[in-house]
């Protein structure tokens, strides 16, 4: 039997078996870990002292595959099978973990299993205590598996803990806080049109059940109307009957007529248009079609889906004595046997469909109903998957519900929903509700830790100072670490800045302890005057007000600590304009566009260095935009040309095929450039055909300095602009988001002169500058000189006509260090490089006539 309950309740019920039941009478079931193909290689090298990068090579050969084996991997892997041809290790660490193979390797306790028993469990199965349990009264495990418990006959079920159950409590108590509205999940309307509505548009990220890509494009076409739609739709999306959606689909819009596979099945298939849908059907046919009963066929259900051939092949016989004795044909009995043999192995029983069809609509009826309270509980249950969060966050953006940073005033641990403010930081006149951050949403940050620091503020009230926050908060549990997380992340934004505060944290940290210190030792309150109490003046900190970060900083602060980016995407400044200039935005990328050229736009947020099966490099990239991301492959012959593109926050424009692998969709890159938008280049289109290199990052031949032969490129005409390696247009001089053109975003010369194929790097009228960046030496010697190199290498990389004076600072001077051939163009986005680098202390520009 098994039950779904809400994830952060399960332990209750268990509690509540193990007391109605007896504690000698209810015990979790254990479960073997076993030795699989890689982990046997892996243990085996650890066993015989191998070097462990020897090892790792020899299992990441080794497909990642279902139920892998290493005979199977040597067959599917002629890498591996010509490492174990030609060496003796490889050949004896394989030979070796072979026998080890599908043996137990640990033991742990089953996800969901419990076993209920009316007699004491010690006198009818072996039981141990759970490994990690201190407690004497820890719910007891059996020793026998899952398998073994039910064969000795004890009834085990399954409790199962169900986050979107979790969800739905919660967004119902956000409801009945910013509403005042007491929801029935079980008696709401369902034939609500906006739920339907959103359904039929694709909309159901977040939504039970229908968040796929292959489920959303089977919604999108069913267009459900009603919960029997739903329950069907759940039942097929399954590897058995998946293949019916089509024809439930269509028969269901009248797009072809309802045919039955045989005139007496007409009654139990009407009401899903001729489709085998669920395993109750199966049962029906069994019985109707050949006189079973319904218990005889339970048991060519299991059978079947056991794929027992010497069974099913009796049964088969059964099944078709039985409908000959009914009066069919025998044909017409060994087409139906034919029809339900393969589905009634994957088929849901429909009790089992509708259930999840229910949760399926009350989370879709919230999101459409009510999508800031549903989409705060939703965020608040994946706080702690990062990878989630960028895209619950983009959903927000996209359902027009702001997402506010975390708040020492405002948030509490969990995301909560508040009223929107404007401007002037009063509420918004309309009652638009905005999503708040948790506070223990922050990384570094525990939710025990911050637990008495909101009980002050709800006794107190809100923190009017930072001074104030280490008068009356305990701050005990918090470390330094956790401190600067905080101000990081933005929750003492309202106190002071972000710069300042962490320039401050020692201060902050020794103040907040002083203050607990004082308050323990009953030192905080000196004066008795008339029988009132009179707290001691708190000392000020005088921490500066106009010493801040960067904005660049800040968001590369907020993407690790929170995840995404909260006060501001990156790529923000540039969307809108994106918009008209790409095909599509990452998240509108879909399955029904694949083997179609488009052209994206957004910014690097992940990158994964690859090689192909011949060793060859390319790169997996995470291209993200307002309203989504996207799996970008650039292979080795596109990544060769491009290599310094991909990296985390560079904004790209990307063309490219779009491919769907793994059932998620991706897009294979041909061209790629850095996104630079400006009047000149929106008026391109981008699926023109462009010329060899108009995609490509920072071609050589837009230098005028010599190029070795090597890296020689000969100047094409182009229909499309010119593309100067720091991302500005040779028409233009606009920089990114600032169309007049700045420090970064030079104009070419009007009349485009050409010496040699070589285009000016910078306008003459501009004075020189020089640009000192200062390295400091570390005991990481290998490091600096990385670091060191890195720097020349971005510097080349921004062509211009500023001379650069490297300061090298040790720990017996510092040393002027000039090369004669490096120039650079001093901008924006040789400054953002820089500081990612170095930091703002690394970096001076000095004015040459000065």
């Amino acid at each position: 039997i098994d039950l779904d309950f809400a994830d952060d309740r399960r332990d209750e019920v268990i509690q509540y078996v193990v007391e109605k039941y007896g504690r000698d009478r209810v015990a979790q079931i254990i479960t073997f870990g076993t030795l699989g193909a890689k982990a046997a290689i892996r243990d085996v090298g650890r066993a015989l002292g191998l070097p462990y990068s020897d090892v790792d090579r020899v299992a990441r050969l080794v497909p990642a595959a279902l139920h892998m084996t290493l005979d199977r991997a040597l067959e599917e892997s002629p890498e591996l099978a010509e490492m174990v041809r030609l060496d003796d290790q490889t050949r004896h660490l394989v030979e070796t973990a072979k026998p080890l193979e599908g043996i137990a390797r640990h033991a742990s306790t089953h996800a969901a299993g419990v076993v209920i028993s009316s007699e004491p469990l010690a006198e009818l199965v072996p039981l141990q205590r759970p490994s990690r349990a201190t407690d004497e009264n820890a719910v007891l495990t059996t020793q026998f598996p899952m398998g073994d418990v039910a064969r000795i006959g004890l009834l085990k079920m399954d409790f199962l803990g169900l986050t979107n159950l979790t969800i739905l409590a919660k967004a119902r108590d956000r409801i009945t806080q910013t509403r005042g509205v007491e929801l029935d999940l079980l008696d709401l309307p369902w034939d609500d049109a906006r739920t339907y509505q959103m359904l039929a548009e694709g909309n159901t990220t977040a939504v039970f059940q229908l968040e796929s890509a292959g489920m959303r494009k089977y919604i999108k076409e069913l267009k459900p109307s009603s919960l029997g739609d739903l329950a069907a739709m759940v039942a097929l999306y399954r590897p058995g009957p998946m293949q019916h959606i089509p024809t439930f689909i269509n028969a269901k819009h009248g797009i072809e007529p309802v045919q039955f596979p045989h005139p007496a099945l007409a009654e139990i298939l009407s009401d899903t248009y001729g489709v085998i849908v669920y395993q109750d059907q199966v049962l029906l046919i069994l019985r109707h079609f050949a006189g079973y009963s319904l218990g005889q066929a339970d048991i060519v259900r299991k059978a079947m889906g056991k794929k027992n051939r010497e069974l099913m092949e009796a049964e088969k016989q059964n099944f078709l004595a039985g409908a000959q004795a009914k009066g069919f044909t025998l044909e017409a009995a060994e087409a139906v046997f034919a029809l339900i043999e393969p589905f009634a192995g994957y088929a849901f029983n429909k009790a089992h469909a509708t259930s999840y069809a229910l949760i399926a609509y009350q989370t879709a009826y919230l999101k459409a109903n009510y999508p800031a309270e549903y989409m705060a509980a939703v965020l608040t249950c994946a706080m702690t998957a990062a990878d989630k969060l960028a895209a619950l966050v983009a959903e927000c953006t996209r359902l027009g519900v702001p997402v506010l940073p975390p708040d020492i005033n405002r948030s509490g641990l969990e995301f909560t929903v508040e009223r929107a403010r404007d401007g002037s930081g009063e509420p918004a006149s309309e009652p638009k509700l905005a999503v708040r951050f948790g506070l223990a949403a922050v990384k570094n940050v525990g939710a025990s830790a911050l637990e008495p620091v909101l009980a002050t503020r709800e006794e107190g009230g809100p923190f009017t100072s930072i001074e104030d926050v280490c008068r009356r908060a305990d701050l005990h549990a918090l470390n330094k670490r956790a401190v600067e997380s905080l101000i990081k992340a933005g929750a003492f934004d309202a106190l002071g800045k972000r710069g300042a505060l962490l320039a401050n944290v020692d201060r902050l940290v020794s103040m907040a302890q002083r203050e607990r210190q004082l308050r323990e030792s009953g030192q905080s309150t000196l004066f008795d005057l008339w029988g009132e109490r009179v707290e001691a003046p708190l000392p000020s900190l005088d921490i500066p007000t106009d010493q801040d970060a960067p904005l660049q900083e800040k968001l590369a602060w907020e993407k690790e600590l929170l995840g995404v980016y909260v006060s501001e995407h990156p790529f923000a400044s540039v969307a809108a304009q994106a918009a008209r200039e790409t095909t599509a935005l990452c998240g509108e990328v879909t399955e029904e566009m694949a083997g179609q050229q488009v052209a994206v736009a957004g910014m690097v947020a992940s990158v994964r260095q690859l090689t192909t099966k011949d060793r060859r490099p390319f790169v997996a990239a995470t291209l993200e935009d307002l309203v989504g991301t996207l799996e970008i492959t650039a292979w080795p012959e596109v990544y060769e040309r491009t290599r310094d593109l991909w990296q985390e926050g560079t904004l790209l424009l990307v063309r490219g095929k779009v491919q769907v692998r793994g059932g998620g969709v991706q897009l294979t890159c041909d061209h790629a450039r850095r996104y630079a938008p400006d009047a000149q280049a929106s008026a391109q289109p981008l699926l023109e055909e462009p010329g060899p290199d108009v995609f490509e990052h920072a071609s050589p031949e837009l230098y005028d300095a010599p190029l070795p032969a090597s890296e020689a490129v000969t100047v094409a005409k182009r229909k499309a602009p010119v593309f100067y390696p720091n991302g500005t247009n040779g028409n233009a001089g606009g920089a990114l988001g600032s169309p007049a053109g700045n420090g970064n975003g030079r104009k070419a010369s009007e009349s485009g002169k050409r010496e040699n194929g070589a285009i000016p790097r910078s306008s003459p009228a501009e004075p020189p500058r020089t640009l000192v960046v200062r390295l400091s030496e570390t005991s990481d010697v290998d490091g600096d000189i990385a670091r060191f190199l890195e720097a020349v290498r971005i510097l080349r990389r921004f062509e211009g006509r500023d001379r650069v004076c490297l300061r090298i600072h040790s720990a017996q001077g510092m040393v002027h260090l000039e090369i004669a051939d490096l120039t650079t163009h001093y901008g924006p986005d040789l400054h953002g490089e820089l500081v990612r680098l170095l930091g703002e202390d690394g970096l001076l520009l000095r004015e040459d006539s000065a």
